[in-house]
């Protein structure tokens, strides 16, 4: 059976190019950028080639990037970075209720370690309000969080602002962007954020390698000893094969964005269109902001179809989507970014994410659509 599959914001399959760009790291090229030797200097050159490419890609220097191991590690870098950096200004934490877990998890156990941590709200399509932010600020505020674009409602939060108020109150802002990367463009030149983190695998680069920008002004506190790779500020031999095929990936999203957008938004209104002719419009509740997010998130709930039932039924059918989150799917609890936007019990327990990617076609949405009218009619009826 041939796998239709629709969950990108989970992952993304490696683009060819983006492995051969790779595989002379593994072979050939294999030296430690930290020898002083040809091999060594091959493997430096290498990562500095990337690292330029993709500091142009998001508008920033070359020596404001740092690589990490993905965007888990880029999120735990920028806060436990940032809190022990501005500790002496204060201890106090924003966030909102609706981050990755990377984010929230991180921020509880900064919470352990005597730091207070406000938790926005959103509203019911998933964004927060300016003046709960402006509420929240105190004099030891030291630390904003909030990501670009939900992983799984797809709405994107009003950064400028957001960014603005951090800016004019002396805060660090950080901004977890790993959805955003390669589906909308990024100039960190315009952009008032401090610290931003990434991630390759969401953009059809390989598993275990991201990025963490850190502003010239922006003071972060190591949370990894070692060598004094990354300028001293991220231990550890760099994995020259997975920073190569970060820029590849890099290079090809960055010739096809604006062409990879119109077809996520003809993508997205080709979903909903079918499912409106095939159940109906009153059948189906479309989750999330309806002009502030981005295309390759379609997060929609069945009522009187749980989660659970259509996800099973789907994959039945050979079709993969989420609950949510990968890193939380799997034990179908219900979505903490759902119960933040204070959505009903029904629609949060019958809520599916839907996600695009360069691979996705209007035949495999046609047949989607199909299939879920099916399973939706079937499990009603009985």
């Amino acid at each position: 059976m041939t796998i239709i599959y629709l969950d990108y914001a989970a992952t993304t399959p490696v683009l060819p190019e983006v492995v051969d760009a790779m595989l002379p790291y593994f072979t050939g090229l294999y030296g430690n950028a930290s020898s002083t030797h040809s091999a060594g200097r091959e493997a430096r050159a290498a990562i500095h080639q990337a690292r330029d490419n993709i500091a142009s890609f998001v508008g920033c220097a070359p020596s404001q990037l740092v690589f990490t191991s993905g965007g888990t590690e880029s999120n735990n870098m920028a806060l436990f970075g940032a809190a022990a950096a501005q500790a002496g200004k204060g201890k106090h934490i924003i966030t909102t209720q609706t981050e990755h877990h990377a984010v929230l998890h991180t921020s509880e156990h900064l919470e352990k370690l005597g730091y207070e941590v406000t938790y926005l709200p959103v509203d019911t399509t998933g964004r927060i309000r300016l003046d709960d932010l402006q509420q929240a600020l105190r004099p030891d505020t030291i630390l904003i969080s909030i990501m670009y674009v939900n992983n799984e409602v797809g709405t994107m939060q009003p950064l400028q602002q957001i960014g603005e108020l951090a800016r004019s109150k002396g805060i660090i802002f950080h901004v977890d962007a790993v959805q955003a990367l390669g589906h909308i463009p990024i100039d960190l030149n315009r952009l008032p954020v401090d610290l931003m983190s990434f991630s390759a695998h969401k953009l059809h680069g390989p598993k275990g390698i991201g990025a963490l920008y850190i502003a010239k002004h922006a003071k972060l506190e190591p949370f990894m000893y070692g060598g004094n790779q990354e300028r001293k500020r991220r231990a550890g031999t760099e994995n020259t094969a997975a920073i190569a095929g970060f820029s590849k990936a890099v290079k090809i999203i960055d010739s096809n964005m604006y062409e990879m957008q119109q077809k996520m938004e003809k993508l997205r209104l080709e979903m909903v269109t079918r499912l409106e002719q095939l159940l109906g419009i009153e059948q189906f509740v479309i989750n999330g902001h309806p002009v502030e997010r981005l295309p390759h998130i379609l997060n929609i709930s069945f009522p009187g179809v749980s989660t659970e039932s259509m996800l099973m039924n789907l994959d039945l059918e050979g079709i993969a989507a989420a609950s949510g989150s990968a890193c939380t799917s799997g034990s179908l609890e219900v979505s903490h970014v759902l119960k933040a936007m204070k959505l009903s019990e029904e629609v949060m327990k019958s809520a599916v994410r839907f996600s695009f990617g360069l691979g996705t076609t209007s035949k495999e949405i046609e047949i989607t659509a199909h299939k879920i009218a099916t399973i939706v009619n079937r499990i009603r009826n009985n």
